[in-house]
């Protein structure tokens, strides 16, 4: 590299907030022009399969070093509570056969007939990855409620059969179902049955948000139509068809790489904002919590992940097979929210040429667009919820009301 361009480099760097994630690291990166990819590796065009695969290990960048601690410029690396994020918590109990499942979601209401943002997380993540955000929505909209579930399996939703507790721990006997057909009717069964929890008469009007995983559940929920004219919209963050079925074929790789247990909970947030996977640290200090678990009986490494990511394998393919034709297809409003271009496949490219929804593109943020620029991902929602608002409408008076009118006013001898 010439003296001329490290210091143009250098001067860009320099620029750099100071709390800059692995600023080191990226200099050192850069300086050295590795692969010759420009001032930046970028970690956001990895996988868009998984929540947590969000990394491409670069030798330059150590990513999946063990957190030593605080990182300088960060401050307070705490884990933040639920509470100041929502209002309150549901537990929904269903029994599916010999299978009894309790449902787990964040909600805060809406109110004065405001919509209802319903998210729903990526595999390996929980309810809480959209918590920054919907403290943002409600500040933008304050009528505006956001329910934000765990799905089965992930967060604090658990399935037993009679007494015993579905944990990765234990040897349960519960069969893993997470399909694409079993999530999308657990989220319908969830948004019915908050309306009856909320003693709702009627279901708010919905904006369906997907990350990831999640993308695809809200996709095949609007498609199928089950939940009828309450969907107002739907938005996707991060995920398409194409690039998420190239990336399955790296996700081993990378879960072999990240590391399987963390020393204390602290440990774990410092961990996904050096390796990027997160890029905001509310987002981070917020959200961690929810993809770990405290295990009793191990002492030194005891906080471990919620939900075995190698586990869901055989359902990844399921998840995203035909996603572009559904989000196309499926009625309503239509955001795809991605953190790069490079992400849209063919349909989605012509789709996108067409008109047929609105694309809105983050190249600073990662995978997790709404947990690395949430007051920005908010806005974005709310003001794509105000475009596909029917009550904001105005439609003009039908010519038959006129001529009436007119009629009415010659007969009173009106000019």
């Amino acid at each position: 590299m010439s003296q001329l361009r490290k210091s143009v480099v250098k001067s860009r760097l320099a620029r750099l907030p100071p709390d800059h994630p692995m600023l080191d690291e990226v200099q050192e990166h850069v300086l050295q022009g590795a692969g010759g990819h420009g001032e930046e590796d970028d970690s956001s065009s990895a996988s868009s399969a998984s929540s947590t695969g969000t990394v491409r290990p670069s030798p330059s960048q150590n990513l999946f070093a063990r957190p030593s601690g605080t990182q300088a410029g960060r401050g307070d690396l705490s884990s933040l509570p639920w509470t100041g994020f929502f209002e309150r918590e549901l537990f929904i109990e269903e029994d599916i056969g010999d299978l009894n499942l309790i449902h787990h979601a964040y909600i805060s209401p809406p109110t004065d007939s405001g919509p209802l943002f319903v998210t729903h997380h990526g595999a390996g993540s929980s309810g809480l990855s959209f918590a920054a955000c919907a403290q943002e929505i409600r500040k933008i909209l304050p009528t505006a409620g956001v329910l934000s579930l765990d799905a089965r399996n992930h967060g604090c939703t658990i399935s037993k059969i009679g007494t015993r507790v579905d944990d990765s721990n234990e040897d349960s006997k519960v069969e893993l179902d997470l399909s694409l057909e079993t999530l999308s009717r657990d989220l319908v069964y969830v948004i019915n049955q908050t309306k009856v929890k909320m003693n709702w008469d009627v279901i708010p009007p919905l904006v369906l948000v997907g990350h990831s995983l999640g993308g695809a559940v809200v996709t095949d929920v609007a498609r199928n139509g089950e939940l009828g004219s309450n969907v107002l919209a739907y938005a996707v963050l991060d995920v398409v068809e194409g690039s998420a079925m190239d990336a399955l074929q790296s996700m081993e790789t990378y879960l072999s790489t990240r590391p399987s247990s963390f020393p204390s909970l602290l440990a774990g947030i410092t961990w996904h904002l050096r390796s990027r996977t997160i890029r905001n640290t509310t987002s981070a200090r917020v959200s961690v919590p929810g993809l770990l678990r405290e295990d009793p009986t191990d002492s030194t490494r005891p906080w471990k992940w919620s939900t075995d990511l190698e586990a869901t394998k055989p359902f990844w393919e399921n998840w995203f097979i035909g996603l572009s034709k559904k989000f196309l297809e499926a009625q309503g409003g239509k955001l795809l929210l991605l953190a790069g271009t490079d992400r849209l496949d063919k349909e989605l490219m012509i789709g996108q040429m067409q008109g047929k929804y609105q694309l809105q593109v983050f190249p600073e943020a990662g995978h997790f667009v709404h947990e690395d620029q949430p007051s920005k991902t908010a806005q974005i929602l709310v003001d794509f919820y105000k475009r596909n608002d029917r009550s904001a409408l105005v439609f003009p008076p039908k010519v038959g009301d006129i001529m009436a009118s007119k009629a009415m006013a010659n007969g009173l001898g009106m000019p």
